[in-house]
C-alpha cells in the first residue's frame, strides 16, 4: 500500500491521460475532443513536473556547499513553454471550430464528413457536365 501511496502522482496521470486519450477517440463533437485534448496534455505537463521533482532537492543556486541535492529546472521550464504553446494551438482550434460551425452547421465529426463528401461529389459533376 506504501508504494501505491508514493506514486500518487503518477496514477493520477495515468488516469488523466486515459480519459483524455477516449475522450479524442470516442467522441464526435469536436469542442469534447479538443476538451479531451487539454485534458491529455495536462497529464503530460503532471508526467513532466512529477519526473523532475527530487526529494530534498534545492535549486541550483551555487552556495559552495557540495553536499547539497539540487533539482533539474529544465522540465519545469519546458512546461512553462508547453504550456503557452498548448494555449495557443487550442485557440487556433477552437477558432477553426467555429469556422467549420459557420461553413456546415454543425460539428459532429460524421455530419462534417458527409457534407464535405457531397460538396466534392457536386462539384465533380459539375466539372463533368459539358459547358453550354
Amino acid at each position: 500500500m506504501s508504494e501505491i501511496a508514493a506514486h500518487w502522482n503518477y496514477y493520477l496521470v495515468i488516469i488523466l491521460m486515459m480519459l483524455g486519450f477516449y475522450a479524442v477517440i470516442a467522441r464526435g463533437n469536436m469542442v469534447k475532443k479538443m476538451v479531451g485534448l487539454n485534458i491529455f496534455q495536462t497529464s503530460v505537463f503532471m508526467l513532466y513536473i512529477s519526473v523532475g521533482k527530487i526529494d530534498g532537492g534545492t535549486a541550483p543556486i551555487l552556495t559552495g556547499d557540495p553536499a547539497s541535492v539540487y533539482s533539474n529546472p529544465l522540465p519545469h521550464v519546458l512546461i512553462l513553454t508547453a504550456i503557452v504553446v498548448g494555449v495557443a494551438t487550442t485557440a487556433v482550434g477552437y477558432a477553426l471550430i467555429i469556422r467549420i460551425y459557420e461553413a456546415y452547421g454543425t460539428i459532429e465529426d460524421d455530419e462534417v464528413a458527409v457534407l464535405i463528401d457531397s460538396d466534392q461529389d457536386a462539384r465533380e459533376r459539375a466539372d463533368a457536365e459539358p459547358a453550354s
